[in-house]
C-alpha cells in the first residue's frame, strides 16, 4: 500500500513540473524545444478559452408575474465602460471577427412590415453589408500616369477599426418568476450604433463655437443626454443660419442626427462568443473575467433610451430637455427597483 501511495505521488509532483516547465523554463541557457512560440508571460491563460456558456434558469409562462421590456445604450466614453474599447480585446472588433468568421448572425435595423422596429431578429443581414455599412469594405484605387490620367484602377480590401464605435445599444426584459421569486433582466439583443453619413452635412454643424472661431470640443450634438454649454446658443444659430437652413429654436439645434443601430445581434448566440473573450481592466490583468460574465453580471454603466408602452414612444419623443430625459431614465430605473422592493416584507 505504501509503495502505491509514493508512486502516485511521484507521479503527481512529476506532472506538476512537466507542467511549471510548459509555461516557463528555469534554464539558464536559451533552449528551443519545439517549434511553438515562447509562453508570453508566465502563466498560460487557458480557463478563458475552454469555458462555456452557463445557461439561464428556464422560465415557464405561468411563472411569469410581471415583465417589463427597455432599451439601453452603452457609452464607452463613461469611465466604467472603457473596458469595452481597449484595443486588446475591443468589443465591436470581437462582433465583427464572428460575423465575418460566420460564428454570429448580424440581422437588418431597418424596419419592415413584419419587423416595425427593426429589432425583432426577422431579417438576416450578410456579412458583406454588414462591413459596408461600417466602411470596412472595399475600395476603388486609381493608379495616374505623370500627365494626371487614369490608367488603370483596383479594389482593395479596406480595414475596419471598432475604435470610431462609441455606443452600444441593448434590449433586454426584467421578468419576476414567481416560482424562484427572483426578479432578474435578461439581454436579448445587442446593437452597435453607428451615426448616419449625411451627404452635404458638416460634422462641425451644430458644435459650440469658441470666443476665437473654433469649434470647441467636449460636447456632443448627437449625444441625447449630452449638455451644451451655456453660451451655446446664439453662436449655434449663426452657424446653422449660414451653413445649413434648418430651423432653431431658443438657440438650440432643432434637427440632429441621432446614432442608429448598424444590425442587431442575438445576445443567447453571442453568448457562446463572449464568454471565450477577456476583458481588460486597468488596475489588474488578471481579471478572470470574460464579455459574458460582464453582461450578465451587470458590470457596466447605462441609460435607458425606452421602456415598452401603448404609444411605442421613445423618451426623446416626449420629452425635449437633454436633462429631464436623464432623470426620465433614472426615474423608470428606480421604478423597477421599487417593484422588486415592494414584493418582499421586512
Amino acid at each position: 500500500m505504501k509503495k502505491i501511495l509514493l508512486s502516485v505521488a511521484v507521479l503527481g509532483f512529476s506532472l506538476s513540473i512537466y507542467a511549471q516547465q510548459g509555461n516557463l523554463s528555469n534554464s539558464t541557457k536559451p533552449v528551443q524545444v519545439s517549434d511553438d512560440p515562447p509562453v508570453d508571460g508566465y502563466v498560460v491563460k487557458t480557463d478563458i478559452e475552454n469555458r462555456k456558456v452557463v445557461p439561464y434558469a428556464a422560465i415557464r409562462q405561468t411563472d411569469v408575474a410581471f415583465s417589463k421590456r427597455v432599451w439601453r445604450e452603452i457609452d464607452l466614453r463613461e469611465k466604467l465602460n472603457q473596458a469595452f474599447a481597449s484595443p486588446k480585446s475591443r468589443l465591436m472588433d470581437i462582433i465583427v471577427k464572428a460575423i465575418q468568421a460566420g460564428e454570429l448572425t448580424a440581422y437588418d435595423p431597418t424596419p419592415t412590415e413584419n419587423d416595425p422596429n427593426g429589432d425583432s431578429f426577422r431579417n438576416i443581414l450578410p456579412a458583406d453589408q454588414v462591413m459596408a455599412r461600417l466602411g470596412g469594405d472595399s475600395v476603388l484605387v486609381e493608379e495616374y500616369n505623370e500627365n494626371n490620367e487614369v490608367i488603370s484602377s483596383h479594389y482593395e480590401s479596406r480595414a475596419f477599426s471598432g475604435e470610431n464605435v462609441i455606443k452600444f445599444r441593448i434590449k433586454e426584459d426584467w421578468i419576476f418568476d414567481k416560482q424562484r421569486s427572483v426578479f432578474e433582466p435578461r439581454i436579448i439583443g445587442i446593437a452597435p450604433l453607428i451615426t448616419p453619413n449625411i451627404p452635404g452635412m458638416d460634422s462641425n454643424v451644430g458644435l459650440p463655437v469658441n470666443s476665437d472661431g473654433a469649434v470647441g470640443a467636449g460636447y456632443d450634438p448627437f449625444d441625447p443626454f449630452a449638455v451644451p454649454p451655456a453660451n451655446e446658443g446664439a453662436q449655434t444659430a449663426e452657424v446653422l443660419s449660414s451653413e445649413v437652413p434648418f430651423p432653431v429654436d431658443n438657440g438650440s439645434l432643432a434637427m440632429t442626427v441621432d446614432p442608429t443601430p448598424a444590425f442587431w445581434i442575438y445576445f443567447p448566440d453571442a453568448r457562446h462568443v463572449f464568454v471565450n473573450k477577456e476583458v481588460m481592466n486597468r488596475r489588474n490583468d488578471a481579471t478572470g473575467l470574460s464579455y459574458d460574465d460582464v453582461f450578465v453580471k451587470r458590470l457596466f454603466s447605462s441609460y435607458i433610451v425606452k421602456q415598452s408602452n401603448t404609444e411605442d414612444l421613445r423618451i426623446k419623443d416626449y420629452i425635449r430637455d437633454d436633462i429631464d430625459r436623464l432623470f426620465e431614465s433614472e426615474r423608470i430605473k428606480k421604478t423597477l427597483m421599487d417593484y422588486e422592493q415592494d414584493l418582499w416584507s421586512y
